[in-house]
C-alpha cells in the first residue's frame, strides 16, 4: 500500500484533534471540581450563575475545532478545487455547530439552570453558631432585618434579599440576589426569553396606601411585548432610637 504524501499532516491533525477534545474535557471537569469545591451555597449560586454557561460555550468552541482538525486528517488527494472544497465545507459546518449549541445554551438551557439555582437559593442555610439549619424569613419578617435602602431596592425589585435566621442565638445571614437576574418564559414562544426592558412608577407607595409600578416586558427571541403592574409594599418607617 502506497503511503499518503499527506500522511504526516493527517498524523497532525487527527494529534491536534485529540488534543482538542482531551482540553474540552479538561475545561469541563475544571468547572465540575472547581464548584464542587465552592462550601457556601450561595457562592455556588453565583458561581453558576455568572461561569456555567461561558465555560460550555468554550468546550463546545474548543471541541468543534478538535472534530474539523479530525475530518480534515483524512487527505490523500488535494488539489486548488478540494482545498477551497474542504475549506469552504469545514468552515460551513463547524459555524452551523456552534449556531446550534449557541441558541441551546442562550434559550434551552437556560430551564434547567434555573431549576438547579432554585434548589441552592432556598436550601437550608446552616447557622455557623450552632450548625443547625436556619430559617428563611418571610416577607414581612424580613422588613426588620433591612434597612431604609435595602426595603427600597426591593420595593422597585431591582434587588431581592433572602434573611436566614438562627432562632436559638439570633444569628442573621442577609444573601443579595439580582431581581431581574433571569429572564422568565415567554407566553408567545414558550422560550426563556421574557425580560423585563424597563420599569416606571406610576404611583409612589405612602405609609398607609400601596404604590403602582409598570413593568415593561419583551422577548429577545420572538420580539413579543407585554406590560404588567405590580403593586409597590407600603413605606413603613422604621422607628430611630431616641436621642438623649
Amino acid at each position: 500500500m502506497v503511503e499518503s504524501p499527506y500522511a504526516s499532516w493527517n498524523d497532525m491533525a487527527h494529534n491536534i484533534a485529540y488534543a482538542c477534545w482531551a482540553a474540552a474535557i479538561l475545561v469541563v471537569l475544571g468547572y465540575i471540581v472547581k464548584l464542587a469545591t465552592i462550601p457556601d451555597n450561595k457562592d455556588k449560586y453565583d458561581f453558576i450563575n455568572r461561569h456555567e454557561v461561558n465555560f460550555l460555550w468554550y468546550a463546545s468552541l474548543i471541541l468543534i475545532t478538535g472534530t474539523c482538525f479530525y475530518f480534515n486528517g483524512n487527505i490523500y488527494e488535494l488539489n486548488t478545487l478540494w482545498i477551497f472544497v474542504r475549506v469552504f465545507v469545514t468552515v460551513s459546518l463547524g459555524m452551523i455547530a456552534a449556531l446550534i449549541i449557541q441558541n441551546l445554551l442562550k434559550f434551552y438551557y437556560p430551564f434547567f439552570i434555573e431549576k438547579r439555582l432554585k434548589v441552592l437559593r432556598y436550601k437550608p442555610r446552616i447557622s455557623p453558631k450552632t450548625g443547625k439549619p436556619m430559617k428563611l424569613l418571610s416577607e414581612e419578617e424580613e422588613d426588620a432585618h433591612l434597612d431604609e435602602g435595602m426595603q427600597a431596592e426591593e420595593n422597585v425589585y431591582s434587588v431581592d434579599y433572602d434573611v436566614w435566621k438562627d432562632e436559638e442565638t439570633g444569628f442573621i445571614k442577609i444573601e443579595k440576589y439580582a431581581g431581574h437576574l433571569h429572564a422568565i418564559q415567554c407566553p408567545e414562544c414558550n422560550y426563556q426569553t421574557f425580560k423585563v426592558l424597563r420599569e416606571e412608577i406610576i404611583r409612589q407607595p405612602t405609609e398607609t396606601e400601596e404604590g403602582e409600578l409598570l413593568k415593561h416586558y419583551q422577548c429577545s427571541y420572538c420580539g413579543y411585548k407585554a406590560r404588567k403592574t405590580v403593586a409597590l409594599k407600603v413605606q413603613t418607617k422604621i422607628p430611630t432610637a431616641a436621642t438623649a
